[in-house]
């Protein structure tokens, strides 16, 4: 079973404040262009506020490297997810950089797309629901039977919330990885993160 959980998409605050008292493993900030974007500025100031035991995930589409590594290096971040089209070349120049572990994420189309990406030289791999217009945050859950048996451990992500919680924790995943799921009209739910949090430790 899996037994951590990522909450993404922090933005506010309040936010902040949500995953303090919950206590969830990772907490992920997006960088990339989405309606969860975060700025630098902002991404800094939050994390000041965060719990220091709980790592922050930086979400990456197509970045300039140096902004990666600047970000690691000021201890903004502390694990980077790469979430578009990035190669074997980069992954293995932002290695040379940085010592956050890295999470290459696959839009699942395929079982052989997933292990083609298994392949490249991160650590984790990031399985969510693949759409033909944006990079993520589709809120939707992908067919999970075209999960193949993995080397590599990995992240679940794609739709999760307390309505499929107990199906997603039987996946073989290392963390699930939630966003839409714990939210309401638009924005994180204190109550809806703790309850999620909560179902995957107990």
């Amino acid at each position: 079973m899996a037994s951590k959980i990522k909450i993404c998409g922090l933005s506010r605050p309040e936010d902040i404040a949500a995953v303090n008292q919950a206590k969830p493993d990772y907490a992920g900030f997006v960088f990339a262009k989405s309606r969860r974007q975060v700025a630098e500025c902002n991404a800094k100031r939050l994390r000041r506020l965060m719990d220091p035991a709980i790592p922050a995930v930086g979400v990456f589409v197509n970045e300039a490297l140096d902004r990666v590594v600047a970000l690691a290096a000021a201890g903004v971040v502390q694990w980077i997810q790469l979430h578009g089209d990035e190669d074997g070349v980069y992954i293995a120049r932002l290695r040379e950089q940085t010592a956050c572990p890295i999470i290459k994420a696959v839009r699942v189309q395929s079982e052989t797309q997933i292990l083609a990406v298994q392949a490249l030289p991160c650590d984790y791999l990031l399985l969510d629901t693949y759409g033909p217009a944006q990079y993520g945050g589709m809120g939707t859950a992908f067919d999970w039977t075209m999960i193949p048996p993995l080397e590599k451990p990995f992240f679940l992500a794609g739709g999760l919330n307390m309505g499929n919680i107990d199906r997603a924790l039987v996946q073989g995943a290392y963390c699930l990885d939630v966003s839409s799921g714990v939210e309401t009209e638009g924005y994180k739910d204190p109550e809806k993160i703790g309850q999620i949090v909560n179902k995957v430790r107990s």
